[in-house]
């Protein structure tokens, strides 16, 4: 809290995993945060969509998968054809519910592709559509087309919370803030005091759409805390002008469709149980049934055993409530159970306190059965609540696990704070990432080793002040807006990737681990999505750093995709090598089998299809040694190694006075394996085939853990490595041996930098009438930057010094509308340069910028 400056203190969850050693809960354990992002359409629902070649026409087609407003769909009729699968985005395609067209004369027609399989078009669609579920029309069409459900649910939105002191009483709650469907709520009635505010999920079990006290026979009450600040009179017209206002400020009633059931309880009142008090669940205790409401709500309260005390802590509680636990529970799982305050003694033994209290214990059926069927582990890092503290977001550990409960212990909070005893289902526990997902402050911990200070270093423009300069941060919330349909749409969203444990593991990755990886990754950016399930993969092997090392960039493969730089733990050492991953919707599943192929495991064991019952690979039934004939064969030759025996890396770092930075995709180097070895090892050994070498061999001199380096080096470290090994190589028995080699290189040399080079078109230098330079640094722009297409962005930089960064640019298809959003943080991070050249390009971006604030803005 040391106030804004220039050089301040950073957190970065990447960093402090990797500092801590720890790791991150998996993010399918959080089922409410899951829930919370589908936009209330599911796979197998039906829609009718306009047929692209003819726009005139429509045809039923099947969601396959969803990712926020976009939807991956197929026509009916391709059956389990892949070929034909298309994204959409809600909001702009022609997408109607199951019998639209029938209502508005439109035309249903099979499309061209599919026309000789369906000889019968209106048995086809009788046959399709028996039984079928029809996407919501709601979110089709109207106000809500296109939202998140989440999203409906704004600031000033009404509700009715449920009183917790008294659950056949609600009141009406207004959202102050919601926070990813955590929602800030005032009772209403108190709209200029924050001191009875409090924070719940939207899937809550105690919060309700308005009117839901009417429909099941509540009574509508402010809670007795609050009772007194108002008359009865004042009350009863606040309750009819939240009847009259309803409809404006009222929510969907299917956004709780997917909140917890509530079931029947058996509890009588006198029973005793154990018990953790939500407010401060920081120990478990005795506690009592003080009181049964109906067949779904009962209170329990807090043994409290001293005189001066009239009342404990009371709450009510439901079948499902977490926190509640049979008599004997701490005891059977080496927990300590605190005596009720006045108990005399320390030992506290159930069955004197049963017979002290003249009561019975509530019988085992009373209570769900508790699963440990969850991704929690020790040491697991996530974000909590803090339950003192509810407006604080915290990191957490994971301290100790008991069946389906955590203790966690919270870092960075104000005032510290004991242990937290949380059910694995809490709605007040995220996966790490959450807060800076929805724009939440999280409180960072006091001693951050990792949190260094950072200089910031901003890329001001030239000092001149205009007309309508006020405006600059409205027009890069507008540039971010224009934007986000160029980004957020299907090309760039990673559908969900499933992990299918029944599929055949392969050689390198152990069964065990792999069974208790998360049922999927995702949706989301594809980049992200794809380096988590390859991090998931990396863990779950017998040798990590093997792993690692069959799935690096091949040095002389053609790149397509984007180089993410993994890590691997092995034997106390870490290694790092770069993987390339795509960063296309289409390309997924190609990617996912591909790589399933290179671990040689089953092409099924993971990608954007889940395998439900039986393998089309049929996998279950094969050995060892043909899946690696069919599927693992390789190439007898030494990746990333010359002809003479020795990296180009090790050579270079051979040559005395002289050290330069290595390439980054040096870090692991790959192994020469032979194609025709035969591997006899068991399914499942941690043996994988043709890697019979010692373990140290597998691992990686730590030398070669370097910084990373941009492209800027490439050149000059190939040109050192050839004439490194010119000299290496100068002692070798023949000429003809040493020509061979240079010869080879210099061939390897010419393919790497023509990789850089752009097509004729692209190489033409900027034509007088899109660009104007002056003397003077000032730019002079004769077409609006918003309107330049990739190509025209990337003839902009190659009239620069930058010339050399435009390759970044295509590859990355930034248009002059996501150039104006560069900042100087954004092109370190996304383009991995160093301060230098990231604060050249950005000198030149922001003289774009402020060109088009003088002639376009207005």
């Amino acid at each position: 809290d040391a106030g804004s400056s220039v050089e301040e203190m950073e957190f970065n969850w990447d960093e402090y995993l990797e500092d801590t050693g720890a790791t991150a809960a998996p993010h399918g354990s959080f089922k409410h945060v899951d829930t919370s992002l589908q936009n209330g359409f599911a796979p197998g629902m039906k829609l009718e969509v306009a047929v692209k070649s003819d726009q005139n026409t429509y045809w039923v087609a099947t969601i396959i998968t969803t990712c926020g407003q976009l939807l991956l769909l197929r026509y009916d009729g391709y059956g389990e054809d892949r070929k034909a699968d298309f994204w959409c985005d809600i909001l702009t395609a022609d997408l109607h519910p199951i019998g639209w067209c029938q209502q508005n004369k439109k035309i249903l027609k099979v499309p061209e592709g599919i026309k000789d399989k369906i000889p019968d078009q209106e048995e086809f669609l009788q046959r399709v559509l028996k039984g079928a579920c029809s996407a919501p029309a709601n979110l089709l069409e109207g106000l809500h087309r296109g939202k998140n459900p989440l999203d409906l649910i704004a600031p000033g939105s009404r509700l009715e919370l449920q009183n917790i002191r008294d659950s056949l009483e609600a009141w009406i709650v207004t959202v102050v803030e919601n926070v990813g469907g955590r929602l800030k709520l005032r009772y209403e009635g108190l709209e200029d005091s924050d001191k009875f505010d409090q924070w719940l999920f939207y899937l809550d079990p105690f919060l309700h759409q308005v009117g839901w006290a009417a429909q099941h026979g509540y009574s509508l009450q402010p809670p007795l805390a609050i009772r007194s600040l108002r008359s009865e009179a004042d009350w009863q017209e606040i309750l009819k002008k939240v009847k009259e206002e309803e409809e404006e400020s009222s929510v969907p009633t299917d956004l709780f469709k997917d909140k917890p059931v509530i079931g029947v309880h058996s509890f009588s009142e006198g029973m005793k149980l154990e018990a953790v008090d939500p407010m401060a669940p920081f120990v478990i205790c005795p506690a009592t049934v003080l009181k049964v409401y109906n067949d779904k709500y009962f209170m329990i309260e807090i043994d409290d055993l001293r005189p001066e005390r009239a009342t404990g802590q009371r709450y009510v509680c439901h079948v499902s409530s977490a926190g509640i636990f049979p008599v004997q529970w701490s005891l059977k799982n080496g927990l300590h159970l605190s005596p009720p305050p006045g108990y005399p003694g320390q030992d506290f033994d159930w069955a004197d306190y049963l017979k002290q209290c003249g009561a019975e214990a509530a019988p085992q059926s009373c209570f769900p059965l508790l699963t440990s069927d969850h991704g929690f582990k020790e040491n697991m890092k996530l974000e909590a609540v803090n339950p003192v503290d509810p407006e604080e977001v915290c990191i957490a550990t994971v301290t100790k696990l008991k069946d389906s409960y955590l203790w966690l212990q919270l870092e960075g909070s104000k005032k510290p704070v004991p242990e937290c005893i949380v059910s694995v289902e809490s709605m007040n526990i995220f996966p790490v990432g959450w807060c800076e997902t929805n724009g939440y402050q999280l409180r960072p911990p006091r001693k951050a080793i990792v949190n260094k200070q950072k200089k910031i270093a901003v890329v001001q423009p030239e000092k001149q002040f205009f007309p309508g300069a006020f405006a600059v941060c409205d027009l890069n919330i507008c540039f971010l807006l224009s934007h986000l349909s160029v980004v957020i749409n299907g090309k760039y969203c990673c559908p969900k990737i499933y992990f299918n444990h029944r599929c055949f593991s392969g050689p390198y990755l152990n069964k065990g681990r792999i069974a208790e990886l998360p049922q999927s990754v995702g949706p989301g950016n594809c980049v992200l999505v794809l380096k988590e399930v390859l991090t998931l993969l990396i863990n779950a092997a017998y040798k990590p750093s093997r792993v690692l090392r069959e799935l690096q960039l091949d040095e002389e493969a053609a790149w397509h995709g984007h180089g993410e730089t993994l890590k691997a733990k092995y034997k106390g050492k870490s290694y790092r090598a770069t993987v390339e991953v795509v960063r296309t919707a289409d390309r997924v599943a190609d990617f996912c089998r591909k790589t399933c192929i290179k671990l040689e495991c089953c092409p099924n064991l993971f990608g954007p299809q889940m395998v439900l019952d039986k393998c089309s690979e049929n996998c279950s039934v094969l050995t060892k040694t043909k899946y690696t004939h069919y599927y693992g064969k390789r190439k007898n030759k030494r990746i990333g190694r010359p002809p003479g025996g020795h990296s180009n890396l090790e050579v270079a770092m051979k040559k005395p006075n002289k050290r330069r930075k290595r390439r980054k995709h040096f870090f692991v180097h790959k192994k020469k394996r032979s194609s025709t070895s035969v591997d006899n090892t068991p399914a499942g050994s941690p043996q994988g085939s043709g890697a019979e070498e010692e373990d140290d061999q597998d691992e990686v001199d730590e030398e070669s853990l370097t910084e990373d380096s941009t492209s800027e080096h490439q050149d000059e470290l190939l040109e050192e490595s050839e004439v490194s090994e010119k000299k290496s190589l100068s002692s070798s028995p023949t000429q003809s041996e040493l020509s061979h080699s240079l010869a080879q290189d210099r061939d390897k040399r010419k393919r790497k930098l023509r990789t850089f080079s752009f097509s004729d078109d692209e190489n033409k230098p900027p034509s007088p009438k899109d660009i104007k330079m002056e003397v003077a640094e000032k730019l002079q722009l004769d077409s609006n930057p918003l309107e330049w297409s990739v190509a025209d962005v990337v003839r902009f930089l190659k009239s620069t010094d930058c010339a050399p960064l435009a390759r970044i640019f295509l590859d990355q298809e930034i248009d002059g509308q996501a150039l104006l959003l560069l900042t100087l943080p954004t092109v370190q991070e996304c383009m991995d340069l160093k301060l230098g050249p990231a604060i050249k390009l950005c000198h030149h971006i922001e003289r774009v910028k402020l060109a088009f604030y003088q002639q376009f803005a207005n």
